[in-house]
C-alpha cells in the first residue's frame, strides 16, 4: 500500500476567523485505498477546525475548512462535496441558518451539525433547518467519522430537480443524455457513471468505484468494474468517436470536464 501524506494550505483571504483561515484546504495526495469523500467542515475554533481537517484527511477524505457562515456558503457554491460538518456557534451566520440557506438553494449533501448545545430543542431546530444527523461536543472522533460514513451510505443523492453536467453528458435521477442523445444504462452502469461525473477530473481507482457502487456485495471483482467501462464507453461515444471516461494506467478511470 503506498503511504499518504496530508497537506494543508492556507489561502489568501481578507481576514480569519478566530485564527482559522477563511479558506483553509487539507488533501490527501494519494487516494490508492478507501470509500473517500469530499467534506466540507465550517467551524471558527482553530483547534477543533485543525483536529477535524487532520483527523479526516488521515482517514482518507478530502477537507475543506471554512472559519465562518459566508465563507462555508461560498464554497459550498463550487466544491461539489459529499457531506458538510456544521458548527452551529459561528461568528456571523449561525450554523442552523448556513443549513438552511444550503437547502434553499439546492444543496442537499448531508449535513453533520457540531455544537455544545444538546438541549432537545437546539436539535429539532438544527433537523428543521436541513441537518441529517447531531453531535455535541466533546465528541469521539471515532464517533464523528463514524456517523459521516453511515450518513454518506444512507443518504440519496439525487433529488428530483438534481442534474449532473460535466462535457457531453447530463445526469438527472433516471436519466442520461450524452450530445442530447438519451442513453439506456443498466442500474450499476448509471452508478458507476454518476460516480465518476461527481468526482470529474478526479481519477477514481478499481478499488474506490468497487467500495462506491458494490459495498453491500460479496467477493466483487476488479474485473467487473473494467466491464462496466467498457459498456458505458461503448454506450457513450459521440459523433466524433471520442471516448468520454478515459484510462490513467496504474490508478484508475477519469471523465474530464
Amino acid at each position: 500500500m503506498q503511504s499518504l501524506t496530508a497537506t494543508s494550505e492556507a489561502l489568501t483571504s481578507s481576514k480569519a476567523v478566530n485564527g482559522v483561515p477563511a479558506r483553509m484546504v487539507v488533501g490527501v495526495r494519494e487516494r490508492e485505498e478507501g470509500n473517500w469523500l469530499k467534506i466540507l467542515v465550517i467551524e471558527d475554533e482553530i483547534r477543533v477546525a485543525a483536529l477535524l481537517a487532520k483527523g479526516l484527511a488521515k482517514a482518507h477524505h478530502v477537507v475543506d475548512v471554512a472559519g465562518s457562515g459566508e465563507d462555508g456558503l461560498m464554497m459550498a457554491a463550487d466544491g461539489h462535496y459529499d457531506a458538510a460538518v456544521i458548527d452551529v456557534m459561528l461568528p456571523d451566520i449561525d450554523g442552523f441558518t448556513v443549513t438552511e440557506m444550503l437547502r434553499q438553494r439546492g444543496d442537499h449533501f448531508p449535513v453533520l451539525m457540531l455544537t455544545a448545545r444538546d438541549t432537545v430543542g437546539d436539535k429539532v431546530t438544527g433537523f428543521k433547518s436541513g441537518a441529517d444527523d447531531y453531535l455535541t461536543k466533546p465528541f469521539a472522533f471515532e464517533e464523528l467519522l463514524a456517523r459521516l460514513d453511515a450518513l454518506a451510505r444512507r443518504t440519496t443523492v439525487f433529488l428530483d430537480a438534481d442534474v449532473l453536467r460535466v462535457g457531453p453528458l447530463t445526469l438527472t435521477r433516471h436519466n442520461v443524455w450524452c450530445d442530447g442523445r438519451q442513453v439506456d444504462l443498466t442500474p450499476k452502469e448509471f452508478q458507476v457513471l454518476h460516480l465518476l461525473m461527481r468526482h470529474a477530473n478526479h481519477v477514481l481507482s478499481r478499488d474506490q468505484i468497487l467500495d462506491y457502487v458494490w459495498s453491500t456485495e460479496a467477493d466483487p471483482t476488479a474485473n467487473v468494474v473494467d466491464r462496466i467501462v467498457a459498456r458505458l464507453r461503448k454506450k457513450l461515444k459521440g459523433p466524433t468517436g471520442h471516448a468520454v471516461i478515459s484510462t490513467v494506467r496504474g490508478f484508475g478511470y477519469v471523465i474530464r470536464s
